[in-house]
């Protein structure tokens, strides 16, 4: 049987000692950079795998990170972890996801877990884009989706205000001018800043106040009666696109057709919801797996000595489908 290659073997093709071949895989020490590549090299002809403990060992890290989450359903945890794990497996990262269920003693106890098992830094996310308190640990952390109250602390945000405005600009350029919003409750900032958004925007082509309720296709519906009461509408930029969804099977049922009289757009661009709605929606993308790299960046450069870089707010992205442009 073919023997394992040992990092031995490797110093040997490369010609250099075996101290000198282990930190130029293990990214450590000063080494010129033609060495560091001659060792790859040698290593990737004789297929060597480092051994995770040893690297482990010798160069004081884990090579773990923690995410933490009180996004139990994964609605927005999972799109953010796979973007996190893009960035950090091209270092051999791995990451431990830790769901808190909104309980403060089961957060404190995965905490003290993570610590325990030295991961290398820690990134903090959630259901709300309501800013939360930090975290105090010895160990680097960045905050995605739900930045954190310390404006010191490096957190990763979306541009909400951006993307409830780049959907009412879209609306107006097919020419509506009898703009509704419906969206979420007013205690959640996602709901109100979009809404403030859609407002401002749309400007005297902006129909009543916003419609503020619960986050569901039932609110959709209820809120389309609510809106036709009060005279006509030619479109509905809605904060979700569960309520879209709501919103064009009401309209459907009125005998109204989306978009011929009334286009609608969507917010989160949630393909279970965006797509499976009767016509398939408008809606804005949060691109949340883009979020979790460059979240996952951000931490790397933390754990790399680099300082902490306050509050980035990442563009939206809107996505035109049938609700407005029609087949």
């Amino acid at each position: 049987m073919r023997a394992v290659p040992r990092i031995t073997d490797v110093a040997a093709l490369a010609g250099v000692s075996a101290s000198t071949a282990s930190k130029a895989l293990n990214d450590t020490g000063q080494l010129r950079e033609e060495t560091r590549q001659r060792v790859r090299r040698a290593a990737e002809q004789l297929g060597f795998t480092p051994d995770s403990r040893g690297r482990a060992l010798s160069s004081g890290r884990s090579y773990t990170v923690g995410l933490i989450t009180t996004d139990s359903s994964g609605r927005f945890s999972i799109p953010i972890m796979q973007g996190a794990e893009d960035a950090l497996s091209a270092g051999e990262m791995a990451l431990v996801l830790c769901d808190t269920r909104d309980d403060a003693l089961r957060e404190s106890h995965y905490l003290r877990s993570l610590v325990a098992r030295r991961v290398d830094g820690i990134i903090v996310t959630g259901r709300r884009t309501e800013p939360r308190a930090p975290i105090d640990v010895p160990v680097p952390v960045v905050y995605a989706f739900s930045p954190s109250t310390d404006p010191g602390d490096t957190s990763v945000v979306t541009d909400d205000r951006g993307g409830a405005a780049s959907a009412v600009r879209h609306l107006l350029s097919l020419g509506r001018r009898r703009i509704a919003h419906v969206t979420g409750p007013a205690s959640h900032r996602s709901a109100a800043v979009r809404a403030a958004a859609a407002v401002e925007t749309a400007g005297d082509a902006f129909v009543g106040e916003p419609l503020h309720g619960e986050w569901s296709e039932r609110w959709g519906r209820h809120a389309v009666d609510v809106l036709l009461r009060g005279g006509e509408v030619d479109a509905i930029s809605c904060g979700s696109d569960q309520i879209a969804r709501g919103v064009c099977d009401r309209l459907r049922e009125l005998g109204r057709s989306v978009p011929d009289d009334v286009a609608v757009t969507g917010y989160d661009n949630w393909s279970v919801m965006a797509l499976a709605s009767r016509p398939p929606l408008t809606t804005v993308d949060l691109r949340l797996e883009e979020l979790g790299r460059r979240t996952a960046q951000l931490l790397l450069e933390l754990i790399g000595g680099a300082s902490p870089t306050g509050l980035l707010e990442l563009p939206t992205e809107l996505v035109p489908r049938e609700s407005t442009l029609g087949t």
